[in-house]
């Protein structure tokens, strides 16, 4: 798995490690944080949320044609310089009016042009690295380790953002309590009902400090709003930090892969062989590419319900509390240990020296140990809050990119290994399957409309959810990784960083189309919601099979 990569590839992933870490770290409270300070519909800030994931998904395309013109490393450099002072203006405190909206917009711009000259162009600097004939075949296993590096980060983020939270509210005297927000913004804007009345007078006789407890409720809301907002701010911090740690590992390793750094413009100039593709050939690919992007819009629009409509059914119809072994899910550290055991009990079986195995596997059980040593201490009964739901996406990513790299490791050398676009039409149908959990978890539930705010009187068990990311980690491991490294080999040598970016622009298509459960929230049955997604996710993946036969001689 490991063996026989070029260096740059590790560089260059770790640098990526570093940003999506504060991304996502964003991207975990951002949805609350909408609603929480400027009490927002989920209609309203669904189109917002919406519109961001649309723009920093499109905005590679601008990137790529920027890079294939100047070069791939200095987008990224640039890339990383703006999204900083982004993050920097989101962690400014400001009030829920016109100008705090108008500041948020303007943070929410810069880190979407960044990200735009940033994520594509170092996705093709790895690509670049296996022109080599060397490395040639090791392409999809390399993009398999490139994808479990970002989610290296996106493990550990929504944990920060919840200590983040919990420590700024606790120095304010306050705790965590889901639906505390929704009824404070009905109680400031007089829409609030008798009985929410009472049901936040009880919520605020739940906080541990007196003087927060003796507050009027109306003097209460404000307090809680303003106070959980700030503590967001801080939260959206932490991407700052990170990008300073992103851009000192590129700099530092920049001698690693700065061969790989070379547009066609510049290889031309270095008389350095191009492969030339007769018109009809460049045509053919680009069809071919623009084929798979029209599908995987579909999977975005499905996937991307982790920051959104999978947040609110964490908020509203999930139990805030969890006992036995679903604890252990909320354990980042526990997650990270048996991440980690994944890999030394893979070495155990595929080292070659008999002193690696023993060494791996002593490793292997002592991380299973430590994790459960953690578990056992823990309480019976924990507090979990709707983010740290989101953690499991990247875990599972985490602990089965090796499972999904023997797999087809183990085809290829039967010659059996499906092609990418192949692996795409599968991972339409199991994200399908995905939001099957889902419906199952919703029949019997009050419609949103319903609830008015409020939480469920009868809120689900957390395995719905932690099932429903299992499902739909493993269609994400069959299509992004396998989709970006079919981008990088197929893509017309003088178009690189275009249909990169036009890969991103297929999801961003699909992150503006986020809005759609959204919008319709408040009207439809919850079931509903999870229906539409699953019905479009089989019927795209039904398409990529039929034009199967067509990308496949395009692209030979």
């Amino acid at each position: 798995m490991f063996k026989g990569q070029p260096k740059g590839l590790y560089a260059l992933a770790l640098a990526n490690t570093g940003e999506r870490f504060g991304y996502y770290t964003m991207l975990a409270i951002f949805m609350l944080f909408l609603q929480a300070k400027f009490g927002w519909e989920q209609a309203a800030a669904s189109q917002l949320y919406a519109i961001f994931m649309a723009v920093i998904y499109f905005l590679p395309v601008l990137g790529g044609m920027v890079a294939d013109r100047i070069g791939y490393g200095k987008c990224v450099v640039a890339g990383i310089c703006v999204m900083f002072l982004g993050y920097v203006l989101l962690t400014i405190p400001t009030a829920p009016n016109a100008l705090g909206i108008a500041l948020m917009i303007g943070a929410l711009l810069l880190v979407a042009l960044g990200t735009g000259l940033f994520k594509g162009n170092l996705q093709v600097l790895i690509g670049n690295l296996y022109d080599d004939p060397k490395y040639a075949d090791k392409r999809d296993s390399a993009f398999s380790l490139f994808y479990l590096s970002i989610n290296i980060g996106a493990l550990f983020a929504p944990f920060a953002a919840t200590a983040i939270t919990n420590r700024f509210l606790s120095k304010a005297g306050l705790v965590y309590k889901a639906d505390i927000p929704a009824l404070a913004h009905q109680l400031l804007g007089g829409t609030i009902s008798p009985e929410n009345t009472d049901r936040l007078a009880g919520l605020q006789a739940q906080m541990p400090d007196a003087a927060v407890t003796a507050l009027s409720l109306p003097d209460f809301s404000s307090y809680y709003v303003e106070h959980l907002s700030s503590a967001y701010n801080m939260g959206f911090a932490v991407a700052c930090v990170s990008l300073v740690v992103s851009i000192a590992i590129y700099l530092a390793c920049k001698p690693w892969f700065k061969h790989a750094d070379v547009n066609a413009k510049q290889a031309a100039a270095a008389n350095a062989h191009i492969v030339e593709l007769t018109p009809k050939q460049t045509r053919d690919r680009v069809v071919a590419l623009c084929m798979v992007f029209a599908v995987v819009i579909f999977f975005w629009m499905a996937f991307q319900q982790n920051g959104q409509a999978l947040t609110w059914f964490a908020r509203d119809y999930t139990q805030q509390t969890v006992s036995g072994w679903p604890r252990a899910g909320f354990s980042v550290w526990i997650l990270g240990l048996l991440a980690v055991s994944v890999y030394t009990l893979f070495g155990t079986f595929q080292s070659e020296k008999r002193g690696s195995k023993m060494l791996c596997g002593i490793v292997t059980m002592a991380l299973w140990a430590a994790a459960i040593i953690i578990y056992r201490g823990m309480p019976a009964v924990l507090d979990i809050q709707p983010q740290l739901f989101q953690q499991f996406n990247p875990f599972f990513v985490v602990l089965l990119t090796p499972v999904v790299i023997a797999i087809f490791g183990a085809l290829a050398k039967k010659h059996r290994e499906p092609t990418a676009p192949m692996k795409i039409g599968i991972g339409m149908i199991v994200a399908a399957l995905g939001y099957l959990v889902m419906i199952f978890g919703s029949v019997g539930q009050p419609s949103p409309a319903a609830l008015s705010g409020t939480v469920s009187p009868d809120p689900v068990v957390p395995t719905y959810l932690m099932g429903t990311y299992l499902v739909l980690t493993f269609a994400e491991l069959l299509l992004s990784p396998m989709g970006i490294s079919f981008v990088t080999k197929v893509a017309p040598p003088k178009m690189k960083g275009l249909m990169m970016g036009l890969w991103f622009a297929a999801s961003a298509v699909g992150n503006y189309l986020t809005m759609v459960p959204g919008l319709l929230w408040m009207r439809v049955p919850l079931w509903a919601n999870w229906a539409i997604l699953a019905g479009l996710c089989a019927i795209a993946g039904l398409i990529m099979f039929a034009m199967l036969k067509r990308i496949n001689a395009a692209t030979q």
